[in-house]
């Protein structure tokens, strides 16, 4: 037997724990964490709970008192702020002087004879006045002192009971409590902080070799003349595809042929050839200096660089001389190649994670990313990590995170649910998902629910893409000009976090390599593509006004809040997302190709509304405003003209907010 025979108060079911406190949640700065836990005891006795929360590099916890719930529930929340990591932990003890002030009010109000209770009450203040001077706050120890003296020998009955239930001694005694005897809840449990960057974001990606003039090879000179266009859509996102030099041998030709024409440039991904490798810049882009420069030019325009990383290399990368060892043999002695079957990858070589010297491989790729941090870059996308060691990203973004609470990871992990979501516990800022491929009613409902609202909500944070260099799903090869601007609306208003990848996107690029496909006809990926920006029939200012409208409102800028409502017609899909007092209530037609029409049935409490209250809906990307009342109300929505209403919700009576129309 030991002490701790003698804690009586019960711990457990605290919430958000990741399998059993393995893995920490996410939050930005900022951004509270609500925690709560089942407590309780033997017997009748009050308990008084805390929770316990502090940065890992402080040494003293911070303490916020605890809330109880029905059914023995505790909650509190704690509120981060910085970067990096913090812990938190609950403790509870059975509280004395909680249990006697609480009996002492049922005995007074059954007219009890209450005089050896105050003195029970005295000697517990007595008491609590020897912690304050063992704790040497003698003037609090005078202060207890003095009131157990008046709680047990005042002239006056009625003002020692006035003095019993009094909130300064309520505090003083919560301050001095008897905590010999409490319990903690054995876990300290994580929070990995990141920058608001991590939960709110818009990105856009471009091929720097596309942005030559007249087709010709793109060089970061030519990415900053870009800025300014990729600004005025509003994107703080700029992220770049493999920058490296590429490799000659089994060089990609046009629209992925296997041998390469005189003059085809290859695929990035093939990453590695004479010039270098993976800390290398493709020579045709320009140098590292000018790399540099196109940093802090993006930055004066509010937008960060993101630089792909992916861990494979071509046959001629100088990992191939220099370290073999790293690579698969096949019996006939060359390296294995990358193979999905029955897809074949000639030009790209998978790195083997059992070799001998594995420990050498993974300091040479952390150091890639230490190379590009040191280059200004605070954001990576990576490439398949699914298809690397858990183990290793695990190691890499907590050895590199720790050095820059900053840097952000993009995981490019278009998998399973269960190795995707084991990514983001591993530590991966943000993931792609299966955004792409939801676009039923159902399928975005049950998928955004599981996203949203349970504890995946906690781990994993959305980042929808509706296409990529490598996505190009059927609904965009028919549906036309109103399926790009559907698709924009839901991937910008379901997702805090939601990128495009242009021109493309914008231009309305439609037309698949063949039938069944999902790769584009002349995909970028083998070739320069010269664009035009200027076409009348561009989206670049919805995509704008969009992008406007996320940074204007907060709602926008969190998934947390995201609610869904019902419709009479599977083809309107309404949700809606709230920050205090900023409310967005969207429709869309999910039908690229016929109007539709709904009533909507509303969730006035998840809007903030009272049953019988009117209320203004003002949709933000026409204008338009329209007074509606009650849950029951009607939309009608041409794919045609704008298949989305974005409306903000204004309760008659409060003054809304600035907000420029935009129409």
């Amino acid at each position: 037997m030991d002490e701790a025979g003698k804690q009586r108060v019960v711990i457990e079911g605290v919430e958000p724990e990741i399998d059993c406190g393995r893995f920490p949640v996410k939050r930005t700065v900022g951004e509270p964490v609500v925690v709560e836990a089942d407590a309780f005891t033997d017997g009748h006795d009050a308990l008084t709970c805390r929770l316990l929360w502090r940065a890992e590099s402080q040494a003293e916890w911070r303490e916020t008192a605890m809330e109880a719930l029905p059914n023995d529930r505790w909650r509190a929340e704690l509120t981060p702020t910085a970067q990096g990591r913090w812990l938190y932990t609950v403790t509870g003890w059975v509280d004395p002087f909680k249990t006697w002030r609480r009996d002492l009010k049922k005995r007074v109000d059954a007219g009890q004879d209450v005089a050896i209770d105050l003195r029970v009450g005295a000697a517990l203040v007595r008491a609590a006045s020897e912690r304050a001077a063992e704790g040497r706050k003698q003037g609090d120890a005078r202060v207890l002192a003095g009131l157990a003296e008046d709680l047990e020998n005042g002239l006056d009955p009625e003002e020692r009971l006035q003095l019993a239930l009094d909130e300064e001694l309520g505090q003083l005694m919560d301050i001095y409590a008897d905590r010999s005897t409490a319990t903690v809840y054995p876990r300290e449990l994580g929070v990995v902080v990141d920058r608001e960057r991590a939960r709110f974001s818009a990105w856009y990606e471009m091929f720097p070799r596309s942005c030559g003039p007249e087709g010709k090879h793109g060089t970061f000179r030519d990415c900053e003349a870009r800025l300014p266009y990729v600004a005025e859509m509003g994107f703080d996102v700029l992220y770049l595809p493999p920058i490296h030099p590429i490799g000659t041998t089994f060089r990609k030709g046009k629209n992925n042929a296997v041998a390469a024409e005189p003059g085809d440039v290859g695929s990035p991904w093939a990453i590695g050839g004479e010039e270098g490798g993976h800390k290398s810049i493709l020579p045709e882009l320009g140098t590292l200096e000018d790399f540099r420069r196109f940093v802090a030019r993006a930055a004066g325009y509010g937008i960060e660089i993101a630089l792909d990383v992916a861990f494979q290399t071509s046959p001629d990368h100088p990992y191939v001389k220099e370290h073999p060892e790293w690579f698969r043999k096949r019996p006939d002695g060359t390296i294995q190649y990358a193979e999905n079957p029955p897809k074949k990858y000639q030009d790209i070589y998978p790195f083997d994670f059992e070799n001998e010297d594995w420990r050498g491989l993974w300091q040479e790729l952390k150091s890639v990313f230490d190379f590009w941090i040191d280059q200004g870059v605070k954001i990576f996308r990576v490439d398949n990590p699914h298809t690397k060691p858990f183990a290793f990203w695990e190691w890499a973004i907590a050895e590199i995170k720790r050095e820059h609470p900053d840097v952000l990871f993009l995981s490019e992990a278009f998998t399973r649910p269960k190795i995707m979501y084991r990514l983001a516990k591993l530590g991966f800022t943000q993931s792609y998902n299966y955004f792409p491929w939801r676009n039923l009613r159902w399928e975005l409902e049950e998928y955004f629910t599981e996203l949203t609202r349970t504890k995946v909500r906690e781990l994993f944070r959305p980042n929808l893409w509706p296409n990529t260099p490598d996505i190009l799903t059927e609904p965009f090869q028919t549906g036309g000009r109103p399926v790009f601007v559907q698709r924009l609306i839901l991937a910008a208003t379901l997702g805090a976090s939601y990128g495009i990848y242009g021109p493309a996107y914008e231009l309305m690029e439609h037309l698949p390599r063949e039938a069944g496909s999902e790769e584009y006809l002349h995909s970028e990926k083998y070739q320069i593509r010269d664009w035009d920006l200027d076409r009348p029939d561009s989206l670049r200012e919805l995509i704008a006004l969009i992008n406007r409208i996320r940074r204007q409102n907060p709602a926008l800028q969190s998934d947390r809040s995201l609610r869904f409502h019902k419709a009479d017609n599977e083809q309107i899909l309404c949700y809606s997302k709230t920050a205090q007092d900023d409310v967005i209530l969207v429709a869309v037609n999910l039908d690229a190709h016929q109007p539709q029409a709904a009533w909507l049935e509303l969730d006035l409490e998840a809007l903030g509304l009272a049953p019988d209250e009117p209320f203004e809906v003002h949709d933000l990307l026409t204008g338009a405003r329209y007074p509606w009342h009650g849950s029951r109300n009607f939309v009608r929505l041409d794919p045609n003209q704008v298949p989305a209403h974005v409306f903000r919700v204004r309760r008659h009576g409060h003054s809304e907010r600035d907000f420029e129309d935009f129409t």
